[in-house]
């Protein structure tokens, strides 16, 4: 009796996500479990190996809705760090080999042709054959390589990617950490010459540090103090911690700013709530890693801010995020892949730690929005946005789409509910 009242209770919040009366807490989340678990291991993954392979080497870098390779597509470095951070991880949550043995596929291509062995920094783009063809160095995609970096040591029990991971997160300390203000200067030349703007920065005048590349950084040296617990890991993941609190979150508005300038002076007013709901879960794990219990505490709170936030202003009534607002209204009303993958994790998060009906309302909301709109059921993987139709040529693969987001977001579903 007590769980139905509290269902009532989350439809009359909010009465427009869920039309129909909820069964138990406990049928919903075993629902919830066995669809994500069915979505990434069934749908997500089996795209990439049936699609996705190149037989020249690594994966090809942009493949239709339909599963057709664009052959002479370039190669670029999140796509293929991103690549071997989601198998890397399916190894570690099921032991299946055919994961570790793609994962493995992902690090040889990344060592061969990414990395550049003069400098130690990773090459942002490649052409298809494997041939840089921009060499500058990016934080933001080698935020990634460490990540999965660190994922891959821990599942291949590779000492030498562990290794690999230490000398570029001690080459970031030294070239691309700010010793004056604080964080780290995001793009650089060959030479590691730090560029007067970051390229993250899109169309914003002077900005050259952006919180996208601050968030993927501080969830890279959370895996990499996980595989890597030393004193330098762990500092370099507080003051990530630090910066957030200090100058990207508004903590009164529970949302993150956006582009700075290199002395944290905020120069932009645009609210991306994807980023934001991704943050919300994101910090909590550093928070967790850290291991500091006051620490966890006011990072939990926060998250649940961020959703309350997030879920008054950027969910729609059809369950779908919305992109963009500034304070006033909504500026971009697009609903792309990635933050309904990150709703998925950062509404569940704050009802693990809250227990608010409402949150857990919103997360199966949006995992029927996903299902309805995003999935496709015929081919496999998610297509970029909703959108009324998708023809089979449109791209579905590319430079920025990975199975990371959502196959990361299906698989910390199946983790959080036992």
């Amino acid at each position: 009796m007590k769980r139905y009242i509290l269902g009532l209770i989350g439809l009359l919040i909010v009465p427009t996500m869920l039309a129909v009366e909820t069964p138990s807490t406990e049928g919903q989340l075993a629902s919830l479990r066995d669809s994500a678990h069915k979505e990434v291991f069934d749908g997500i993954l089996p795209f990439w190996l049936k699609y996705c392979i190149d037989p020249a080497g690594g994966f090809y870098g942009r493949v239709t809705i339909a599963g057709k390779p664009i052959a002479d597509a370039p190669k670029g470095l999140v796509l293929n760090s991103r690549v071997l951070w989601t198998f890397s991880a399916a190894f570690n949550q099921t032991g299946n080999a055919e994961y570790l043995k793609t994962a493995t596929r992902a690090y040889n291509y990344l060592i061969a042709h990414f990395l550049d062995k003069q400098t130690g920094g990773y090459y942002w783009m490649l052409d298809s054959a494997g041939k840089p063809t921009d060499d500058k160095f990016e934080l933001y995609g080698m935020s990634f390589v460490v990540y999965s970096l660190a994922e891959y040591s821990t599942a291949a029990k590779s000492k030498p990617a562990l290794e690999q991971a230490v000398k570029l997160f001690d080459l970031i300390q030294t070239k691309a950490h700010d010793a004056k203000d604080g964080g780290y200067f995001e793009t650089f030349t060959r030479d590691w010459k730090p560029l007067p703007k970051s390229t993250m920065a899109y169309g914003i005048d002077n900005g050259i540090k952006t919180m996208n590349t601050h968030l993927h950084l501080l969830e890279a040296f959370t895996t990499f103090y996980r595989a890597y617990p030393e004193p330098r890991a762990k500092a370099a993941l507080q003051e990530l911690m630090d910066i957030f609190y200090d100058h990207i979150l508004d903590a009164d508005k529970g949302y993150c700013r956006l582009f700075f300038e290199a002395d944290w002076k905020n120069i932009n007013n645009t609210i991306s709530f994807g980023h934001d709901i991704e943050a919300a879960w994101l910090l909590c794990d550093a928070a967790e890693a850290l291991g500091d219990a006051k620490q966890i505490e006011k990072t939990r709170a926060m998250a649940v801010k961020i959703a309350d936030a997030v879920l008054k202003r950027g969910l729609d009534k059809d369950g779908g995020l919305l992109y963009e607002a500034d304070p006033d209204k909504i500026t971009n009303p697009t609903k792309d892949w990635w933050p309904q993958a990150e709703t998925l994790v950062g509404m569940f998060n704050a009802w693990q730690i809250s227990k608010e009906p409402r949150f857990l309302d919103a997360t199966l909301a949006c995992w029927e929005f996903t299902q309805k709109n995003i999935i496709d059921k015929k081919f496999g993987e998610w297509y970029f946005s909703a959108a009324p139709s998708h023809p089979d040529d449109a791209l579905k693969v590319s430079e920025w789409k990975a199975p990371y987001h959502n196959g990361r977001a299906c698989m910390e579903l199946v983790k959080r509910i036992k």
